[in-house]
């Protein structure tokens, strides 16, 4: 086979995938043919597949497993720096299913660390709740809050069975002030376990503390697989 056919058909199966892919044909986590099925339907060289498909993935459109194949990747989800950003309209901006499940919810005096976080005063209550986001039937983010119960005392009656607790904390009291923090963290064995994802996977964790008139509302505590969410920020010049 002549270099220059190899090459013209390496960059037909890249533009044919590209284009299934982008037109939603193949949705996330189809599994792309695999590579011999490939050099059959192309008639090429196993080489000019494999090098197809590893132009793909480093373009952030296929997902190469070892031993299971090729597969369309997830989205990323963007979200403004400054904002109080909704998971539900992040998942939904994906054209993806959305649904969150609770996987723990406790009322409890406030410890030490709890007090740091949502600046609370010694012998405080609040109400702490973890739940999965879910983007197409797959863990999207981990949402680890802390609710003050002095500052939003309706939160000891809430099971946010049917409603997210940030949903349902915008809509029952409203926030003065706010303050983001945004770091990289390796997975620990929870985080991996609630995200399926293996242990020590790379992963954004966005912290947010809000206020509002009376007190400290809320404390959460936001962990994304690094491959599923990017933050935006948009700046003007200094005057």
């Amino acid at each position: 086979m002549d270099q220059g056919r190899d090459l013209t058909l390496h960059q037909r199966i890249v533009n044919d995938i590209e284009g299934r892919i982008v037109s939603g044909e193949w949705p996330p986590g189809h599994r792309i043919p695999f590579e011999l099925d490939l050099t059959k339907e192309y008639d090429c060289s196993r080489m000019t597949v494999n090098k197809a498909l590893t132009q793909l993935a480093k373009a952030g459109l296929i997902e190469r497993r070892k031993k299971s194949g090729s597969f369309v990747t997830q989205p990323q989800a963007q979200s403004a720096v400054l904002e109080i950003h909704d998971i539900a309209a992040e998942v939904t901006s994906l054209n993806l299913a959305y649904s969150f499940s609770v996987t723990r919810r406790t009322r409890r005096k406030a410890g030490v660390d709890d007090r740091l976080r949502l600046d609370l005063e010694p012998g405080s209550s609040l109400v702490e709740v973890v739940c999965i986001h879910h983007a197409g039937g797959r863990p999207f983010c981990l949402e680890e809050r802390l609710i003050s119960l002095a500052t939003v005392p309706e939160a000891n009656d809430a099971d946010f069975s049917t409603v997210p607790p940030g949903s349902w904390l915008i809509n029952q009291v409203p926030w003065s002030s706010a303050e983001h923090r945004i770091h990289a963290v390796g997975a620990g064995s929870e985080a991996a376990t609630l995200l399926d994802i293996p242990r020590n996977t790379a992963c954004l964790v966005v912290e947010r503390r809000t206020w509002s008139n009376i007190g400290p509302v809320t404390h959460v505590r936001f962990t994304y697989p690094g491959d599923k969410h990017a933050l935006v920020a948009r700046f003007t010049p200094a005057s």
